[in-house]
C-alpha cells in the first residue's frame, strides 16, 4: 500500500513539474517580441535543457497555443493562445461593456485611453483606444502589466481597494516599486491619500517625463496626453 501512495505522489509531482515547466514557456514566449525566438535561447532563459524545451514547444504545438516560423524557426505564442487570452481578459464582459464609452471619449479628446483592470498585485491592459499621437506607457500595449502604484491608472486602483487589501498590496509591492526609482512608503501612502481625496490619479511625474495622464477608477479608465501638447486650458481640465 505504502509503495502505491509512493508511486501516485512521485507521478502527481512528476505532473506538476511539467505543467511548471510549461508556464515557464508561456511566459518567456510572452515576454519575446513578435519575431519569436528560438528553442536554443529559450531553453537558457528556461533553465531547461534543449531537448526537454524542444518537447515541451511540440507539446504546446499539439495544442494549438504555439506555432513556429517556417522561415526563421523561431517560435511564438499562436493566434489560438490570444484568442483564449482575449476570453480571459473578458470576464463578466468588462471590455465589451468599456470599449464604446472608451472609444468616444478617445474621438472626442483627441486622446489614448487605456483600461486596466487588477490581478493580484498587478494592473494589466485590457484595452486601448489610441489617439493621434503617439504615447508611452508602463504597461505597453493590450496585455502589458505592472505593479500596482506604478503610473496613474495602476495607483487608481490601488487607491480605491479596501483597506485591508491595499495594505496587503503596498507591503508586498513596495520593494517592486523601487525598481522604478518613484516611491519611498511615505511618498507612495501620501499620493495614495491624495487620490482617494480627488478621485482621481493625475501628476506630471514619474518614470516617463514629460507624460503626465489622469485616471480614474472602475476598473481604471486612463487618459493621458503628453505634457508638450497641454495648453493651459487642458492642464486645468485634467489637474
Amino acid at each position: 500500500m505504502n509503495n502505491s501512495t509512493d508511486r501516485n505522489t512521485d507521478s502527481a509531482q512528476v505532473g506538476v513539474s511539467a505543467v511548471s515547466r510549461l508556464f515557464a514557456v508561456l511566459h518567456c514566449l510572452g515576454d519575446c517580441d513578435e519575431g519569436g525566438e528560438r528553442v536554443t535561447q529559450l531553453a537558457q532563459r528556461v533553465g531547461l535543457s534543449q531537448p526537454t524545451t524542444h518537447r515541451l514547444l511540440r507539446s504546446l504545438m499539439d495544442e494549438g497555443m504555439v506555432e513556429q516560423d517556417l522561415l526563421s524557426k523561431r517560435y511564438r505564442l499562436s493566434i489560438e493562445f490570444f484568442a483564449l487570452a482575449a476570453k480571459a481578459g473578458n470576464t463578466g464582459n468588462l471590455r465589451d461593456v468599456v470599449r464604446p464609452s472608451l472609444l468616444r471619449l478617445s474621438a472626442s479628446l483627441g486622446d489614448s485611453l487605456f483600461l486596466l483592470a487588477r490581478s493580484g498585485f498587478d494592473a494589466i491592459c485590457l484595452d486601448r483606444s489610441e489617439g493621434p499621437y503617439p504615447i508611452r506607457t508602463f504597461t505597453g500595449d493590450i496585455g502589458g502589466r505592472v505593479a500596482l502604484g506604478v503610473g496613474q491608472g495602476s495607483l487608481a486602483i490601488l487607491a480605491f481597494l479596501p483597506e485591508d487589501e491595499r495594505e496587503t498590496v503596498i507591503a508586498y509591492n513596495l520593494p517592486r516599486l523601487k525598481d522604478f526609482h518613484l516611491y519611498d512608503e511615505v511618498f507612495l501612502r501620501s499620493e495614495v491619500e491624495n487620490v482617494r481625496r480627488l478621485g482621481y490619479a493625475g501628476r506630471n511625474t514619474g518614470a516617463l517625463p514629460g507624460w503626465p495622464c489622469r485616471s480614474w477608477t472602475a476598473a481604471a479608465g486612463q487618459w493621458q496626453r503628453s505634457a508638450w501638447q497641454l495648453s493651459p486650458t487642458a492642464w486645468g481640465l485634467i489637474a
